[in-house]
C-alpha cells in the first residue's frame, strides 16, 4: 500500500502533537507538516502537497472552511478531512460546499480517525456517525425543490439573503456561515446591486414577497 502523507492544521499545540504522535505509529502514514493558522495550512499544502489535510474550522487568520476552499482551488487532488468540535448544520454544509471529503468530531475514536484518513486518501467521502445521521435527516426533510428564486444570485448570496430576510445582522450571518464580516458585507453589497434595491430594508421586502426568510431571526 502506498504511504499516506498528512498535514495537520489545528491551533491547539496539544491536540496537534497528540494526533501527530498517534498517526506516526500507524504503518503507511507520514505526518509531513503541521500548521496552527489558516494561512499557514494553505501555504504548507501548496508547498508539501499532502495526500490528506486534517483541518480544524476555527483557527487564527482565515478559518478552516476558507482555507479548504483555497487549497482545493489550486490542488483539487488533496483530500481535506474536517476534524472539529463544531457539529452545527451550518458548519457541516459549509465544509461540504468548500469541498471537504469528510467531517469528524474531535471526540472520534482513534480507529475512526485512522479509517477516515485512509478513506479520504482514496477519494471517498466519510462522516462521523452523528454527522451522517444529521445529513440524512436534513435531506429526508427537504421538500421537492421549487423553481429557483432570484436566479441572478449565487447560492451563497441566496443563503445570505434568506438570513437577512429573517432579520439577522451581518455579525450573526458571519458566525452562522463561518465567514468574515468583510466577506459578508461584500456579499450584501452584491445582493443589493443584483436585486436593484437601495438598501437592506428593500431587499428584505423583496425577499419576503418571494417567500424567503419568513422564519423569525434569532
Amino acid at each position: 500500500m502506498e504511504r499516506i502523507s498528512i498535514l495537520i492544521a489545528d491551533d491547539h499545540a496539544f491536540y496537534r502533537e497528540g494526533v501527530r504522535t498517534m498517526l506516526t505509529t500507524m504503518p503507511g502514514m507520514d505526518v509531513i507538516g503541521m500548521a496552527e493558522t489558516g494561512d499557514g495550512v494553505v501555504q504548507q499544502a501548496a508547498a508539501l502537497q499532502p495526500d490528506v489535510v486534517l483541518m480544524d474550522i476555527q483557527m487564527p487568520g482565515i478559518n478552516g472552511i476558507d482555507a479548504t476552499r483555497a487549497i482545493l482551488s489550486t490542488s483539487p487532488h488533496i483530500g481535506v478531512l474536517m476534524v472539529t468540535m463544531f457539529d452545527d448544520d451550518e458548519s457541516v454544509f459549509a465544509a461540504m460546499r468548500a469541498g471537504a471529503r469528510g467531517y469528524l468530531l474531535k471526540d472520534a475514536r482513534h480507529d475512526d480517525l485512522i479509517r477516515a484518513v485512509v478513506a479520504v486518501s482514496r477519494g471517498e467521502a466519510i462522516f462521523s456517525p452523528a454527522i451522517a445521521r444529521r445529513m440524512i435527516d436534513y435531506f429526508s426533510a427537504t421538500r421537492v425543490a421549487a423553481p429557483l428564486l432570484f436566479p441572478e444570485l449565487t447560492e451563497r448570496e441566496r443563503e445570505i439573503l434568506d438570513l437577512i430576510a429573517q432579520g439577522h445582522a451581518n455579525e450573526s450571518i458571519a458566525t452562522r456561515l463561518v465567514l468574515s464580516i468583510k466577506t459578508v458585507r461584500n456579499h450584501v453589497s452584491n445582493i443589493l446591486s443584483k436585486l436593484q434595491v437601495r438598501d437592506r430594508a428593500q431587499a428584505i421586502i423583496k425577499a419576503r414577497d418571494a417567500g424567503i426568510g419568513n422564519k423569525p431571526g434569532v
